[in-house]
């Protein structure tokens, strides 16, 4: 790899604000907000709408459509087959 043209990648603090968890993980996103984490190092913390914790197909929460259903609402809608 060149030297000095890629950004710098180091740890950074995701904190879903939906479930109220945080990720430590590594990443080359920046923040001017620092955290302080379980280990008592601050790092810059990235606030997130919706992570692994809280989106519905990672919880289990995700609704299940019916297929059969799926198509007789289309079949009644377009008025084919």
């Amino acid at each position: 790899m060149k030297h000095s043209i890629h950004p710098a990648y180091r740890p950074v603090v995701f904190r879903d604000k939906a479930a109220g968890t945080s990720f430590l993980t590594r990443s080359t996103l920046g923040s001017a907000s620092t955290v302080e984490w379980e280990d008592g190092t601050v790092y810059p913390v990235f606030d997130v709408e919706t992570s692994s914790a809280s989106h519905p197909v990672w919880t289990g929460r995700a609704r299940v459509l019916d297929q059969a259903g799926r198509v007789e609402l289309y079949r009644r809608r377009y008025g084919r087959g």
